[in-house]
């Protein structure tokens, strides 16, 4: 082989050599390019993690900013943060909850949790948080009845927010086809418990009052846990659910529960079942109901024919009244000229001894004198004046 071939081999051996050790030196960061290479890597591993512990140290700094640690039984503790817009349920040190959030190293070099949603855990905690929002929400008159609408008349479409997979929807399905029916039915489905549920319900809620289709809107779910149920004491579903343009019914576990949901909503049911019956009518029972009403009005037109009846024949009887009235007046007004002519009747007179002279009363003249029983003729001898 000759020395070129040789030398060839010595400069790659060479450069491999160079390549090899290059790998081998350890790479050099300033701090920020070694923070955002960590957060970048926790980022790519971890686009979200769901942590569970007890509240520690809770504070909320220059109004904007909420600080707390999540501490475990075994004494581990991790920072978190949020901004204070983002905390949908009032916290307090000592209450348990699940946090969705980001892992990150701050600029300081700490290690926290960026907090994304927040969820109590446990009855005592869902208790202690309801009540705390309860006041708040109290304050702010979210709770008046003056507020509350009815449930509109003439229900053609409706909108379902649920999981159609769950068993309070198949109720609420269940109740609805056998009773009256024609209803249109929009359904929007959801989760209805869990971290994403609030704002998945909180989309569908702005969807319908978007569309503004539907008349009033079913926010349904069946029985479950108090960790279940939690979702719907969220403080932003509450506040999109009292500032809804379209009536909102409710019907949130059994008939004991109580959620903050329930409380903001226009009308509240018991159950999924409950919000069913309250939406449409019962078949049998809107058929006594119109068999009730045709027998109403049957009466009543029979009531209307015998008081006109009635009317008719008080009527009848006083024309009657009034025509024998009449005649009774009209006889005895000739009775009386009967009597009268009566009175007039020369026969009457001469009857009674009376004669009737008729001429001309002269002496020497020849007058006709009339009798009851006979004529007779006369002359006048004297005349002479008769003197009272």
């Amino acid at each position: 082989m000759d020395e070129d071939f040789f030398a060839e081999i010595d400069a790659i051996n060479e450069k491999y050599k160079q390549e090899k050790q290059k790998k081998q030196e350890i790479e050099k960061y300033s701090v920020s390019e070694f923070l955002d290479l960590v957060n970048g890597t926790l980022e790519y591993a971890y686009t979200g993690v769901v942590v569970e512990g007890e509240v520690d140290s809770f504070k909320v700094n220059q109004g904007k900013w909420v600080f707390f640690d999540l501490k475990d039984k075994d004494g581990a503790t991790v920072s978190c943060f949020l901004p204070v817009f983002q905390l949908r349920v009032p916290l307090e040190d000592g209450m348990k909850i699940m946090v969705k959030a980001l892992p990150k190293v701050t600029r300081w070099g700490r290690f926290s949790l960026t907090v994304k949603q927040i969820m109590p855990v446990g009855e005592g905690s869902i208790k202690k948080g309801f009540e705390l929002l309860k006041l708040k929400l109290e304050k702010e008159g979210l709770f008046d009845p003056a507020r509350k609408r009815k449930i509109p008349e003439n229900l053609v479409k409706i909108g379902v927010i649920s999981s159609t997979q769950a068993a309070g929807y198949a109720d609420f399905c269940k109740i609805i086809n056998s009773r009256w029916g024609g209803l249109e039915i929009q359904v929007a489905h959801t989760q209805v418990q869990g971290m994403n549920a609030a704002d998945q319900m909180i989309s569908a809620l702005r969807y319908f009052n978007e569309q503004a289709e539907v008349q009033i809107i079913a926010i349904i779910r069946g029985g479950g846990s108090a960790d279940d149920l939690a979702v719907f004491n969220d403080e932003a579903l509450a506040r999109e659910v009292a500032g809804s343009r379209i009536p909102v019914i409710t019907g949130i576990g059994h008939e004991v529960d109580e959620s903050l949901v329930d409380l903001v909503a226009d009308i509240r049911a018991s159950t999924p079942s409950n919000v069913a019956e309250m939406l449409t009518a019962d078949k049998g029972a809107e058929k006594i109901k119109v068999v009730r009403n045709i027998r109403e009005i049957g009466n009543r037109i029979t009531q209307e024919i015998e008081h006109l009846q009635g009317e008719l024949n008080s009527k009848l009887n006083r024309i009657q009244d009034e025509a024998e009235h009449k005649i009774d007046t009209a006889i005895e007004q000739v009775r009386a000229k009967e009597k009268l002519l009566n009175g007039l009747n020369p026969d009457r007179v001469l009857k009674q001894g009376y004669a009737l002279v008729s001429g001309d009363i002269i002496e020497g003249n020849v007058v006709k004198i009339t009798t009851f029983e006979a004529l007779a003729e006369a002359e006048i001898i004297k005349v002479k004046e008769r003197k009272e």
